[in-house]
C-alpha cells in the first residue's frame, strides 16, 4: 500500500510520486487549503490538499485526528518561510492527489498532536493510543535496536542463544513465585521462573560453555518505578572464566551498546568493594556523578556530651557520619525539616545539621542547635576533617549502621539532585567483594545474592565463620542504578550443601528442592559464572525515562494489574474444577481473621 514511510521523506524525493499510510496527527484548514500531518512509526509528513482535487479535498475536510488514511501525491519543497526545522521532513511536503480513509476514529481519550499530562491509568487503559505518540514509538524502536546489538555482540563472542523452560519447579530464590496449577498432575504446581538461574548452570554442566538468553522473568513482589511482576533479563552464563574475565567481556558489551546507540564512550569501569561503597556513599549502588561522600566521625564524637552522637560512636554496630554539602548554607528551615522527614522514612530519628557561615571564626561562625554539645577542639577537628568552607551545610547521621547507610546515603542523592550537584553524563562502576550472607530480622542468615553464588573461601572456613565470608559476586552499577548482578557459581556439590546448611536447609530439604542441581554438580561440572542485566532498566536509563513502564510495551500497574486487558480476572467454575482448585470465601476469611 505504501511506497515510503512518512519519516524517511526528504529533499532527495522531490518530484517523486509517493504513497503514504498512517494516522492523521493534526488537521489544519487554512483558507481553502487543508494540511494533514500524517504520522507513522518513522515520523510525520505534511500533506497538502487544495480544491483542484475536488474529491480528495472533500474527504480531507471530513477526516479528523487519528483517522487512518492512505495518501498519494507528489513530493515538493515547502514554500519559502514555511520550513519547519524541528521536523526531519520539515523541508518538504506532499501535494496530495488522492486520499482514502482506511479506518475512522472516535475522539481519542488523549490528544496526541498537543500532548498534555495524562494520568497513567488512562495511558495504560488506552495503551494502543499512548504508543502512537512519537516519543513512545521511539523508545520501543530504541529498545529493539539495543536488543539486536546485545544479541549480535554475544553471538560474535561465541555465546549460544538457548531457551529455558517457563514452567518449572518452585525454588526459594529470594522472591515469591508465580504458581501455575497443573491439570494433569492434580494438586501440584509449576512456578514461573524468577530467573533461568538453575537451568543456565545445568547448561554449563552440559558442556554448552557459553549461553545467553533475552529471558522473561517473573517475581511476585512489591512494585516500584524500576520493578515489574514480569520483566526481561539479558541472561548470560559461561564456563572456564573467572570473575575478572566475565566482568571484562560484559563491560565491553555494555560499552558497545552505548557507543552504538548514543555515541557515548563509557571508558574503563572502576571497581569498588562493597564495604567501601557503603562506607563512602551509604549505598551498594552509588551514583559516582555525585562528589558528596559520607565521612566517619565516630572518633570525634565518642566523648561529646550529646548522647545522640556519643552512644552510637561507642557502639561497634553503629556509626556516626557527616555529609558536607557545598553551597547548602542557604537551605531554609523548611527545606531542612523536609529532609528530616525524608530520612525518617529510612528509620532515622532525626537530622542534625550545622551551617558554615565563616569557618575561620570557629563556633561563632557556625549556626546549629547542637553546637552547645561540642567543644571547640571537636568543632575545629570536624571542620578540618570535612574541609568545610563558607556557605556549606553539614548533615549528620548517628544510629545503627544499616539505618545510617540507608538514610544518609539516600539524603546524599536527594540533596545533590535538589541543589544541582549531579554531574551530567554517565558514571559506571563494578561493586565487588560482597558478603556471602546478611542477617535477617530473626537473626538467621540469608544469601545476599542467591544461594548458588560461590564464596571466596573453602568449605572449612565457611563453616567456621559464615558471617565474615565474602562472595565472588559482582554488580554493574550505572548512575546509581543496578544494571546487572552476577557471580562465579558453586560447581561442587560439597560446597553447595555447605552453603545450604548455613541457610538452614538440611540435606533432605536440599535434595527435595535442589536435587537435580546437586546431581548435576556431582557428575563433573566445570567452573562457571554469569550475570543477568535488566534490559528494561538499561533502556530506561539510555532513553532518560522516569520508569521502566515507559520502555515496556504493555506494563503492569503498581498493583500488578493490566488496565488494558483487565488482568488478572476471574475464571469459570468449570476451569477451576479441571484444576482441582476451590476458591476461598474472602469475606468469611476476613471475619475469621
Amino acid at each position: 500500500m505504501r511506497s515510503h514511510f512518512c519519516g524517511e521523506l526528504n529533499e532527495s524525493h522531490i518530484d517523486q510520486d509517493v504513497s503514504l499510510c498512517g494516522w492523521v496527527h493534526r488537521r489544519r484548514d487554512h483558507g481553502g487549503v487543508i494540511f494533514l500531518d500524517v504520522r507513522d512509526r518513522d515520523g510525520i509528513a505534511q500533506v497538502v490538499y487544495d480544491p483542484d482535487t475536488a474529491e480528495s479535498f472533500e474527504i480531507a475536510e471530513g477526516v479528523r485526528n487519528e483517522f487512518v488514511i492512505l495518501v498519494r501525491g507528489r513530493v515538493r519543497l515547502r514554500p519559502e518561510g514555511t520550513v519547519n526545522a524541528e521536523m526531519s521532513t520539515g523541508e518538504i511536503e506532499v501535494l496530495g492527489k488522492e486520499l482514502q480513509v482506511l479506518s475512522a476514529s472516535e475522539t481519542p481519550p488523549m490528544q496526541l498532536d498537543e500532548y498534555s499530562e495524562v494520568g497513567e491509568d488512562v495511558r495504560l487503559r488506552y495503551r494502543y493510543i499512548d504508543l502512537r505518540r512519537p516519543e513512545m514509538a521511539a523508545k520501543l524502536r530504541f529498545r529493539s535496536k539495543v536488543g539486536n546489538i546485545i544479541r549480535n555482540f554475544l553471538d560474535s563472542n561465541g555465546f549460544l542463544d538457548i531457551e529455558t523452560p517457563l514452567l518449572t519447579k518452585a525454588t526459594p530464590e529470594g522472591a515469591r513465585d508465580y504458581l501455575v496449577p497443573s491439570r494433569t498432575n492434580p494438586n501440584k504446581f509449576f512456578a514461573l521462573p524468577q530467573s533461568p538461574q538453575l537451568f543456565k548452570q545445568i547448561l554449563m554442566a552440559s558442556g554448552m560453555d557459553r549461553y545467553y538468553q533475552i529471558a522473561k522473568c517473573f517475581r511476585d513482589e512489591d512494585l516500584r518505578a524500576d520493578r515489574q511482576p514480569e520483566f526481561t533479563q539479558i541472561d548470560v552464563e559461561t564456563s572456564f572464566m573467572d570473575e575478572d574475565q566475565i566482568m571484562e567481556i560484559m563491560e565491553s558489551m555494555i560499552s558497545h551498546a552505548f557507543d552504538s546507540m548514543l555515541s557515548v564512550q563509557l571508558g574503563k569501569f572502576p571497581r569498588i568493594a562493597h564495604s567501601e561503597a557503603l562506607r563512602r556513599f551509604g549505598s551498594d549502588k552509588p551514583d559516582l556523578r555525585i562528589d558528596l561522600e559520607l565521612v566517619d566521625i565516630s572518633d570525634l564524637m565518642r566523648s561529646v556530651e550529646f548522647k545522640v552522637f556519643s552512644a552510637p560512636a561507642n557502639d561497634e554496630n553503629s556509626r556516626v557520619v557527616a555529609l558536607n554539602v557545598p553551597g547548602g548554607c542557604g537551605l531554609s528551615r523548611k527545606a531542612i525539616d523536609d529532609y528530616t522527614e525524608f530520612v525518617g522514612v529510612y528509620g532515622a530519628k532525626g537530622l542534625a545539621w550545622i551551617k558554615i557561615n565563616d569557618p575561620t571564626k570557629g563556633a561563632e561562625g557556625l549556626q546549629s542547635p547542637i553546637l552547645k554539645f561540642m567543644s571547640e577542639d571537636v568543632i575545629e577537628s570536624l571542620l578540618v576533617k570535612l574541609s568545610a568552607k563558607t556557605g556549606d551545610i553539614i548533615f549528620f547521621g548517628a544510629d545503627k549502621i544499616k539505618i545510617v547507610n540507608e538514610a544518609i546515603g539516600a539524603l546524599r542523592v536527594k540533596v545533590a539532585e535538589d541543589l544541582g550537584l549531579v554531574r551530567e553524563g554517565w558514571a559506571p562502576l563494578w561493586v565487588i567483594d560482597f558478603p556471602m550472607f546478611e542477617e535477617t530480622s530473626d537473626g538467621n542468615l540469608t544469601s545476599l545474592h542467591h544461594p548458588f553464588t560461590a564464596p571466596a573461601c573453602d568449605v572449612d572456613q565457611l563453616n567456621k565463620d559464615p558471617v565474615s565470608a565474602l562472595s565472588r559476586a559482582y554488580d554493574m552499577v550505572l548512575n546509581g542504578t543496578e544494571l546487572g548482578g552476577g557471580s562465579i557459581r558453586i560447581n561442587q556439590s560439597e560446597m553447595q550443601r555447605a552453603v545450604f546448611k548455613v541457610l538452614g536447609i538440611d540435606d533432605s530439604e536440599a535434595q527435595e528442592k535442589f536435587g537435580f542441581l546437586l546431581d548435576a554438580l556431582s557428575y563433573g561440572c566445570p567452573p562457571h559464572g554469569g550475570i543477568a542485566f535488566g534490559l528494561d532498566r538499561l533502556v530506561m536509563l539510555m532513553t532518560d525515562s522516569s520508569s521502566i513502564r515507559e520502555v515496556i510495551a504493555f506494563p503492569k500497574t503498581q498493583s500488578a494489574s493490566c488496565p488494558l486487558t483487565e488482568a488478572p480476572g476471574a475464571v469459570s467454575n468449570a476451569q477451576l474444577r479441571e484444576l482441582n482448585i476451590r476458591l476461598r470465601d474472602l469475606k468469611l476469611s476476613e471475619k475469621v481473621s
